[in-house]
C-alpha cells in the first residue's frame, strides 16, 4: 500500500502542535507534502519547522503541485466549508477541525458531496478517542447502562474567553462557548443516543461576563469586541422522551476553574465520564464502581488514526460526515431557540 499524501491548510496553533504530530507519529501510513495558508510567510515558517517540503499561500497551487489525497482542515471556522469542499472537489479525504461550518447547510452540503464522490470527511472530535469514552460505549453495548434516557453533558470555564485569535468574533467563528466547547461534549451526547435527532430544543445564550471585560485565566479580552455567548445553556428532547441538558461557557460564576464531563443515566446503569465511575448494583446493592487504571492515552493521536482507518477502510468510530451535519444542525437549532 502506498502511503498518503497530505496537506495542512491552516498555519496556526492547531496545526503546529496536533496535526503535525500526529501525522508524523503515523509516518508509516502518512507524509506530510504540503503546509497551505492564506499566509504564505507563516507556511514556510511552519514547513520548516517540521521539515515540511512545500509551503504554499494559494490552495490551487498547492493542489496542481503536491496532488495530495488527504487534507487537514485547520482554518477558522468560516473557512472550514470553503476549504472543506475545494479538498473535496480535489478528490481528497478531509479531517476537519470542529465545528463542522458555521451553517447547517453548509455541513449538509459538505457530507453530501462526500458521499457523492466516495470520499472520507471526518471532524475532529478527539473526545472519542478517550479510554473514558471507550469504555462507556463498552458498558452500553453490555447492557449494563440499560435504556439511556438522560445525559448531562458540560464543558465549563469559570474565566477561560481567550485573549488572542478570533474566539470572541461572530463573523470568524460564528459562536462563542457552544461553538469552541459545548460541541465536543455534545458529541459525546448525540453518540450515547446513537446520533438521534432532538424532538425539541430550548435553550438561552449570554453576554454578562463577555460584554463587562476583565482578566481571565486565558488573558484579557476586549468588551467592545465581545460578539459570541460567554455561556450557553439547552434542553434537548427526544422522540422517545429521552433528553440532553448541555451547558457550555467561556466564563461563569461556579467553582472550578473548568469542569467537562458527561454524566449518562440509564434504566440499570449510570456513569460519569472523568474519571470513570459506574453507578449500579452488585449482588443485590448499590455499587459505586471505580476504574483508577484506565490508560491515558494521546487522543489527538488516536483521532488521527481513526480518520486514517476510515480512508482505509477500516472500522474507525471518528465523527462522520453525516453526523458532523447533523451536529451542526442541532447547534443551528440551539441559537435559534435562544434568540427567540
Amino acid at each position: 500500500m502506498s502511503k498518503f499524501k497530505a496537506a495542512i491548510i491552516g498555519g496556526g496553533s492547531i496545526a503546529d502542535k496536533n496535526h503535525i504530530p500526529a501525522l508524523k507519529n503515523l509516518s508509516e501510513l502518512v507524509d506530510i507534502v504540503a503546509v497551505c495558508s492564506r499566509d504564505g510567510s507563516k507556511a514556510r515558517s511552519l514547513a520548516d519547522q517540521h521539515g515540511i517540503p512545500h509551503a504554499f499561500a494559494d490552495a490551487a497551487e498547492m493542489y496542481r503541485t503536491c496532488q495530495p489525497n488527504v487534507i487537514i482542515n485547520c482554518t477558522p471556522n468560516t473557512l472550514h466549508y470553503p476549504f472543506t469542499m475545494q479538498a473535496l472537489e480535489n478528490n481528497c479525504h478531509v479531517l476537519c477541525e470542529k465545528p463542522p461550518a458555521l451553517h447547517a447547510r453548509q455541513a449538509r452540503e459538505m457530507a453530501d458531496l462526500a458521499a457523492q464522490k466516495g470520499l472520507i470527511l471526518a471532524y475532529n472530535l478527539q473526545l472519542r478517542q478517550t479510554s473514558e469514552w471507550a469504555l462507556l460505549m463498552r458498558c452500553k453495548a453490555n447492557g449494563q447502562l440499560g435504556e439511556i434516557y438522560h445525559i448531562k453533558a458540560n464543558f465549563l470555564r469559570r474565566r477561560g474567553i481567550p485573549g488572542w485569535g478570533y474566539f470572541t468574533n461572530k463573523e470568524m467563528q460564528g459562536g462563542g462557548a457552544l461553538m469552541d466547547l459545548g460541541v465536543h461534549v455534545l458529541d459525546l451526547a448525540l453518540c450515547a443516543l446513537d446520533y438521534a435527532v432532538p424532538a425539541n430544543i430550548l435553550a438561552n445564550t449570554y453576554d454578562f461576563i463577555g460584554k463587562t471585560g476583565g482578566k481571565g485565566l486565558m488573558g484579557s479580552w476586549d468588551p467592545q469586541k465581545f460578539e459570541v455567548e460567554d455561556a450557553c445553556m439547552a434542553y434537548l428532547s427526544f422522540p422517545n422522551k429521552a433528553s440532553i441538558m448541555l451547558s457550555a461557557s467561556f466564563a461563569l460564576n461556579t467553582k472550578a476553574d473548568i469542569d467537562r464531563n458527561l454524566e449518562v443515566f440509564g434504566s440499570k446503569g449510570g456513569a460519569k465520564l472523568f474519571p470513570f465511575s459506574l453507578y449500579t448494583e452488585v449482588a443485590g446493592e448499590l455499587a459505586d464502581v471505580q476504574f483508577p487504571f484506565l490508560e491515558d492515552v494521546d487522543i489527538q493521536l488516536k483521532n488521527t488514526a481513526a480518520f486514517l482507518d476510515a480512508c482505509l477502510g477500516k472500522p474507525s468510530n471518528v465523527c462522520t460526515a453525516e453526523q458532523g451535519a447533523i451536529l451542526q444542525e442541532v447547534v443551528e437549532r440551539i441559537y435559534a431557540s435562544a434568540e427567540r
